[in-house]
């Protein structure tokens, strides 16, 4: 290691030590339909045994920032479970910590989170209780590897007030986005939650530049800004909505692109980031990771994503006969799982499912603990926890009859619930 990479190195590791992570995650992604019914959208199974929010997470935990905390709300149960089980490895001793931060009342009696702001403002004292020079605001329901160390530095080096990370959309993609209007220098001098008509970036008149809900603050700066926004009655208490806009006004605001800090293996060619806040767009995030050389590299030993690991046996195949021949085809199959004379062709298995005999899964992304019976066939399906599958039971084949048994996506996707199941014609 030269002298110019040691520096660098020490530099990174002394701003990560400096920070705090603080995760959002108590929003409930009600375009995610029924597999939102019981859990958060930060909660929802991702790539066969993770969850949405450990991507956050593991970004963090890679990054060498070893302050995190979790700010939840709604049907939290199961997003707590799991940072109880997959996240409780931090160490006091280490200068270490990991705190779960459920809305709980501790402004007001009457008063649960109001917004993303107010979901900092409201544990303010335990933040700063760690003494930490910068806080990460980050969401804690998007698929992205990045290395938040490099929006640190840049947070340092140009002065700013708050640094926004961003990604580059086709314009009239980002009106569900905040989306900002920067100058050549990347100052933000205009930030639009949403907007009709989103503004194109300098020279580049169809892309804009689209929030990823990841800010940078000095935690004094911080504190001033959201005990200011708080005693505002005409405020919303969000950071997209309210504080954002007001730095841009009164401050300075600068953002950071996200192919500067995006983490790549060698296999990776784009800068991937997802939003899988719809059905369609989660069953597509999820089945493209049976590409031969998927977008997003999940092998990458040099920057895990960290989670729950369970404690299971290896997956297992069974039977070779004509017509009962278990086996898998560009599938990813997670530990726990029985293939029983059953075929599957591009699907995600999570733990524990189990597909019987003479069954076909086509494009199936099927979660934790589906027992799928025999002479099933099912295609561009996504089957949430615990469902069990009737014998027989086709998908994908009758449009008009999929739509009337179970959710069907504009795309063709069929979300399958036990509820859903339990109302078929016996």
């Amino acid at each position: 290691m030269d002298l110019q990479t040691s520096q660098h190195y020490a530099t990174s590791v002394r701003l990560a030590r400096s920070a705090m992570a603080y995760v959002l995650a108590g929003g409930r992604g009600s375009r995610l339909l029924e597999l939102t019914d019981r859990r958060a959208k930060p909660a929802v199974y991702f790539g066969g045994k993770s969850r949405i929010i450990d991507f956050a997470l593991s970004n963090a935990l890679n990054s060498g920032i070893r302050r995190i905390g979790v700010a939840s709300q709604y049907k939290a149960h199961s997003l707590i479970r799991h940072l109880q089980r997959g996240w409780n490895f931090f160490r006091p001793e280490r200068n270490e910590s990991f705190d779960i931060l459920p809305a709980s009342q501790r402004v007001s009696e009457n008063q649960w989170y109001l917004g993303t702001a107010d979901a900092v403002y409201q544990n303010l004292d335990i933040v700063e209780g760690y003494e930490v020079e910068y806080i990460i605001i980050l969401a804690g329901d998007h698929i992205y590897k990045m290395d938040y160390t490099v929006m640190l530095q840049h947070h340092v080096d140009s002065g700013a007030d708050v640094t926004v990370g961003c990604i580059e959309v086709p314009r009239m993609e980002a009106t569900g986005f905040g989306v900002m209007h920067v100058d050549e220098s990347n100052r933000i001098v205009q930030f639009l939650e949403k907007p009709t008509d989103p503004p194109a970036m300098p020279g580049k008149p169809d892309t804009a530049l689209a929030s990823m809900g990841i800010y940078v603050f000095q935690t004094k700066f911080l504190h001033e800004l959201l005990c200011r926004d708080a005693a505002d009655p005409h405020s919303s208490h969000d950071f997209g909505k309210d504080l954002i806009p007001y730095i841009v006004k009164n401050g300075k605001a600068v953002a950071h692109p996200f192919s500067d800090s995006c983490v790549r293996s060698d296999h990776e060619s784009e800068a991937y980031w997802r939003d899988v806040g719809t059905v369609d767009a989660y069953w597509e995030a999820n089945i493209d990771l049976t590409d031969v050389v998927p977008a997003l590299d999940l092998y990458d030993h040099n920057w895990p994503i960290w989670t729950y690991g369970a404690i299971v046996p290896p997956a297992k195949f069974v039977h070779d006969e004509d017509g009962r021949r278990g086996e898998a085809i560009s599938s990813l199959v997670s530990g726990g799982c029985i293939v029983s004379g059953a075929t599957l062709r591009r699907s995600l298995l999570f733990t524990g499912v189990r597909v019987n005999s003479y069954s076909r899964v086509e494009g199936g992304v099927i979660l934790p603990y589906v027992d799928i019976g025999r002479y099933c066939s099912l295609k561009n399906v996504v089957i949430d926890r615990g469902v069990t599958i009737p014998e027989g039971l086709v998908v994908g084949e009758d449009t008009e009859l999929d739509a009337k048994r179970f959710r069907r996506t504009e795309k063709g996707i069929c979300l399958i619930t036990q509820t859903m199941i339990d109302k078929l014609p016996k």
